[in-house]
């Protein structure tokens, strides 16, 4: 499970770092908000995300799209990346994967709001989107 609120950014910089191997080893790291009293949305995307069917064990493929407005702290995004990369092994149902990453990413930077949007390719003939959200209004 992603670790909450570092200031001390490990990952940035450094090219040795190793992927984890397993979400419960990452890290998503954080930074302190540059604006703290203004409201304003930060959007992350990759296409690069793969997770592992739990029952066939084949890879799902995902466009990720993370939003928020950050209160405290931002995510650094080289811990995000290493984050995401994470999911490469393991088994999950799209919509747990989805729900995770919110989950995950509330408990290390503390939003005021989030949008976790996993957009999983065609299989079978059929795609799925994942829309998770946290708000504290």
């Amino acid at each position: 499970m992603a670790k909450a609120k570092k200031t001390k950014l490990t990952l940035l910089g450094k090219s040795e770092a190793k992927l984890p191997s397993s979400p419960n080893e990452a890290r998503l790291e954080t930074f302190p908000n540059p604006a703290p009293k203004r409201d304003y949305w930060i959007h992350f995307e990759t296409d690069d995300f793969t997770s592992l069917c739990p029952v066939t064990g084949q890879a799902d493929f995902a466009r990720i799209d993370i939003d928020y407005v950050p209160d405290r702290f931002c995510v650094e995004s080289k811990s995000l990346k290493f984050y995401l990369q994470s999911f490469r092994n393991e088994r999950a149902f799209n919509e747990a994967v989805t729900n995770r990453i919110l989950d995950d990413f509330v408990r290390a930077c503390s939003p005021r709001e989030a949008t976790i949007t996993a957009q999983f390719s065609a299989r079978g003939g059929i795609a799925l989107t994942v829309r998770a959200e946290f708000s504290r209004k």
